[in-house]
């Protein structure tokens, strides 16, 4: 619900002739459901803010909060909730930070009671809810960008591809593969082996707690994907609870090669390259 243009100027009116007691008793009201969490000059910067903006848009006639004259006032509010995201604090203490603003109001109408006061009063309060609830929202979608992008991350470090010998890298999986994380593993393979131009690559699922028909079908493309860029890969870590997990799935890896461990599976490429590898004989006592 917009303000009219009487209501408005005299919202702008109320907000500049008390303008340090509206600004001081915002910060305390605010202040108390932040629990300390906020240095009193930043939530005094941001109230300094959403003041300045709040007067600017009153004075330019009726005021709504969608319309095109309060551009600023929203850029304010979105500023405040993604730093507050940012912080740590929850959309409850965001949006009450807002909200304080009609306990203040309340207290000044009070002071210079009228006879529109009333009236005045449940207008401007409906404009706060208005932006509380637009800080609300901002909040939540600056959340779910933030956890969204750590998921990204999570995936990009859970999913290393490492060089362990001149043109073999090995990509170790930990933890259920599922299809995002099959695509991740799948890109950063393929990019790896362009990067380094190695001809084998070692998939190594010790850390893959269970190899079900979707972890084997993610696997066998990733297979797929790299011997269309000329590069052969190796399976390691087949350990026998999976081994009898995929052959009573029926799961077939066809020629692709299989190995118990990531070392043996590292001694399979290297002879298949000509270096010549010793297993080290354990010492004997003189």
């Amino acid at each position: 619900m917009a303000l009219s243009a009487e209501e408005s100027g005299r919202l702008a009116g109320l907000l500049t002739s008390h303008a340090d007691r509206v600004m001081s008793r915002w910060v305390e009201v605010a202040a108390g459901s932040l629990r300390g969490r906020l240095s009193q000059a930043e939530l005094r910067r941001q109230v300094e803010d959403l003041h300045r903006s709040m007067v600017g848009t009153a004075e330019h006639g009726p005021l709504h909060l969608d319309g095109e004259h309060a551009a600023e006032l929203r850029a304010v509010l979105a500023d405040l909730s993604r730093g507050r995201a940012r912080q740590g604090f929850s959309a409850t203490e965001t949006a009450t930070s807002i909200f304080a603003l009609k306990d203040v109001l309340l207290e000044v109408m009070e002071a210079d009671a009228g006879e529109s006061t009333l009236r005045d009063y449940v207008a401007y309060s409906r404009l706060v809810d208005q932006m509380g609830l637009f800080t609300f929202e901002t909040y939540v979608r600056t959340r779910e960008s933030l956890i969204a992008d750590q998921a990204e991350q999570l995936l990009e470090l859970s999913t290393p591809v490492v060089k362990l010998w001149e043109g073999v890298v090995a990509v170790p999986l930990v933890g259920t593969l599922d299809s995002a994380r099959a695509q991740v593993v799948m890109e950063r393979l393929l990019q790896t082996l362009v990067d380094t131009s190695s001809p084998y690559a070692i998939i190594d699922i010790t850390g893959v707690p269970a190899v079900d028909t979707q972890v084997a079908q993610h696997i066998l493309k990733t297979v797929v994907a790299a011997r269309l860029m000329g590069a052969d890969c190796i399976i390691s870590g087949i350990r026998p609870q999976i081994a009898q997990t995929i052959v009573a799935l029926g799961i077939e890896f066809g020629d692709i090669a299989t190995k118990a461990s990531l070392a043996d599976a590292l001694r399979h490429v290297l002879r298949l390259t000509g270096v010549e590898t010793a297993r080290r004989q354990p010492r004997r006592d003189r």
